[in-house]
């Protein structure tokens, strides 16, 4: 496009005379005086007429004239069928670019997907000396806040006050946005307590800012102080203080909240409306969501959404699936939210189903989709599946996401292909700590302890601090490999060196890691120094240590401190009936068995899965469920009874010998 803007202008120099051409103009195009340009710029409705008129505007040499282009500008930055990178390209072409150019520029860029070419040109303005209005710095400061830069909000914010813009409104509004954005809601509302005049978008943009900070107490106080000020609140209003409900879970303020819009006879839009459900949902008022959805007379893709994420959130599945399956509309949200709630549940296969059916319906699965089919086929070991998400991703994007690396690292150690998780973790453009959390994982998942331990020393070097994720995984590293004395170190070291406080899932690691090597009295003695009671997982990782070695008698103790948290779980009854199994203690066996029985607790029958033709099948002892299970059955009759002739063969063969 550049080239052929540059040979229209060679053209026109050496061609003013030529006659205009009207056979791809409108018919009201006969002149080239300024005014028919302007009227024509004006009416122009699509990047192909503008164009047109462009190429007409070079031929005559019209294209120096600044009052034209500021018009062809404007029209491509900020016209909803315009064109954002041919207005920034004919700007470059000006000699002398005004003001309204680049604040329509500027303008157009806030509002894209791409803010930072808004702040860049505000500096390239400030150093080629054209002054800055009250137009320029509500659009700056806008991609200020949409890309939370703190320090250039400040700096455009020291400008606003010498140039004496700080008293607009429009200018004030933005910078309250910016503080809010950042986090800085004491500059938001320094800015917002020294305005002079209040517009309802000012009161809406700091109520915002708490609402965003979880600072209910100070929301609710600025709405009812807008009230007394008679400042009648609007949907954006609303859904602020509605949002600031959800996220502190506060039930009986959402319910004033609620009764006073009803109350006041406000008109809510759908927006309120969905808001409203999500808080009660969030608040754990489902009966109230549902009742208040049933009400709505009418419902959009979000509205049905947000109610089949309040029943995963509660585990409802049946509920979410009848009304998932009710939707009048889905969009990959709602396909998302569905996809969450059998995650949830552990119901992986249907899951991966749902992402199935996402191509059927015509959608594009986004990256949410995919981190979370990712990591159905990490619970799975769906290798096939995995690969296929992977080459999917591999066409639809040139550069994932790091939460889509994270998600293919986690699914490919836990589907044991170990060498892959490692070739993508060291490809990866960028990583952030939980990477590197994954991937410390993932190798003591394998039990590549020394490895693991390396590549949290290699974390430190490049300047991640670690936390208690990665503390957990590089214990348990420690424990699956027998380090004891590295784990040990570690453990030590994580508060003072580290600043990570001990949690109990560490100090089960640690329990878990002398046990393995029969350091019971390290074992005890830690248990006794925890700051906090130690739960059944710390208890049964001991048990599990007295089963290797045998002890029946410590087992015997734990087992009374485990039965006092969980009575009822048959995890550890097992656990416990194998060590006297084991020891060949027959009447502590029946004691177990007797007990079990007399508590109605039953051994949870344990699944193993198989994966045929890139399916994968689930099946436990006595399984019926699948079709095929009696031809199964019937095979493997068949097999044991031919091992057992041919066990017979050999024993009549060595009888002969």
């Amino acid at each position: 496009m550049l080239a052929s803007i540059k040979r229209l202008t060679v053209v026109s120099r050496h061609n003013k005379t030529r006659s205009l051409s009207t056979s791809s103009l409108p018919n009201n195009f006969t002149s080239p005086a300024h005014e028919t340009l302007h009227q024509l710029l004006e009416k122009c409705q699509s990047m192909k007429k503008l164009k047109k008129i462009h190429a007409q505007i070079i031929l005559h040499g019209l294209h120096q004239q600044t009052l034209t282009i500021s018009k062809l500008i404007s029209f491509c930055a900020l016209s909803e069928s315009g064109d954002l990178c041919y207005a920034h390209l004919v700007f470059d072409q000006m000699s002398q670019p005004n003001r309204h150019t680049y604040n329509s520029l500027i303008r157009g860029y806030a509002n894209s997907k791409v803010p930072i070419n808004a702040i860049n040109l505000y500096r390239r303005m400030s150093c080629f000396g054209i002054s800055t209005n009250e137009f320029t710095y509500p659009f700056v400061l806008k991609a200020c806040a949409v890309l939370c830069r703190l320090l250039d909000g400040v700096s455009v914010h020291v400008r606003v006050i010498k140039s004496g813009f700080e008293s607009h409104v429009y200018v004030q509004n933005g910078l309250i946005s910016v503080y809010c954005s950042c986090g800085d809601v004491r500059g938001s509302r320094k800015v917002f307590d020294d305005m002079v005049d209040k517009s309802l978008v000012s009161w809406n943009t700091m109520i915002g800012g708490y609402s965003k900070m979880g600072c209910i107490q100070e929301a609710f106080l600025l709405f009812w102080e807008m009230r007394e000020l008679g400042v009648e609140p609007d949907d954006f209003t609303y859904v602020n203080l509605l949002s600031v409900c959800s996220q502190n879970c506060e039930n009986i303020l959402g319910r004033i909240l609620h009764s006073y819009i009803v109350t006041t006879g406000a008109r809510t839009d759908i927006y309120v409306q969905n808001a409203i459900i999500d808080m009660y949902s969030k608040c754990g008022n489902l009966h109230y969501a549902k009742t208040f959805f049933d009400r709505m007379i009418s419902k959009n893709v979000v509205s049905w959404t947000s109610m089949v994420s309040a029943y995963a959130k509660y585990g409802q599945v049946e509920s979410a699936k009848n009304l998932f399956n009710q939707m009048p509309l889905k969009n990959v949200v709602s396909w998302n939210s569905m996809i969450s709630c059998y995650l949830q549940k552990g119901l992986y296969s249907e899951a991966l189903g749902l992402y199935s059916d996402i191509f059927n319906a015509g959608l594009t699965p986004d990256e949410s989709t995919l981190a979370s089919v990712l990591s159905a086929c990490g619970q799975l070991g769906d290798l096939k599946m995995g690969k296929n998400i992977h080459s999917y991703m591999r066409s639809k994007y040139v550069t994932p996401s790091v939460t889509l690396f994270n998600s293919l690292i986690d699914m490919y150690a836990k589907c044991g292909v170990l060498e892959a998780s490692l070739s993508i973790f060291s490809d990866m453009p960028e990583k952030n700590l939980v990477s590197w959390n994954i991937m410390i994982g993932a190798l003591a998942l394998h039990g590549c302890g020394l490895e693991s331990v390396e590549l949290f020393e290699r974390m430190c070097v490049s300047g991640i601090r670690p936390n208690e994720i990665t503390f957990t995984g590089l214990l348990s590293a420690c424990c699956h490999s027998g380090l004891t004395d590295i784990g040990k170190y570690y453990f030590d070291r994580m508060k003072s060196m580290y600043g990570v406080p001990h949690e109990i899932e560490h100090f089960a690691c640690m329990i878990d890691l002398f046990g393995r090597v029969g350091l019971f009295g390290d074992a005890f003695k830690l248990i006794r120094e925890m700051p906090m009671k130690p739960d059944v997982v710390v208890w049964g990782a001991l048990l599990g240590a007295c089963r290797i070695h045998g002890n029946v008698e410590i087992g015997k103790q734990i087992l009374k401190h485990v039965l006092e948290l969980e009575p009822c779980t048959s995890g550890v009854y097992m656990l416990v009936y194998n060590i006297f199994y084991e020891a060949r203690r027959w009447q502590d066996v029946k004691n177990i068995r007797r007990l079990m029985k007399d508590q109605g607790i039953k051994k949870d029958k344990g699944v193993s899965s198989v994966e045929v033709n890139g399916r994968v099948y689930e099946f436990m002892v006595d399984d019926q469920r699948n079709e095929l299970s009696s031809d199964v059955y019937e095979l493997l009759d068949q097999l044991v009874y031919n091992l057992k002739v041919l066990v017979c063969e050999v024993d009549d063969m060595e009888c002969c010998t």
